[in-house]
């Protein structure tokens, strides 16, 4: 299982939070990874001037849009997955 937690705080929702979870959202669906991929808010990440916050387990990823999703996905969780 691997733990995708997006900033929904202050900062980070108005950079696009919604955004970015909805992308993420798309991507777990199109590749049929519900039962392997769990996504989730998480309250400030502590990086408020850097954009979206994501955390994928225990790496931190700044500045994220839904641009870039499909490639953090890629390298993040279907190569660490193996799909």
């Amino acid at each position: 299982m691997i733990s995708i937690e997006v900033c929904v705080g202050s900062s980070c929702h108005l950079k696009g939070a919604r955004d970015v979870i909805d992308a993420f959202n798309n991507e777990i669906k199109h590749h049929g990874l519900e039962r392997k991929v769990f996504l989730t808010g998480a309250f400030c990440l502590g990086k408020c001037l850097n954009g979206v916050t994501i955390k994928i387990d225990d790496e931190l990823i700044l500045e994220v849009t839904p641009e870039i999703v499909p490639d953090i996905f890629q390298s993040r969780v279907l190569d660490v997955l193996g799909v």
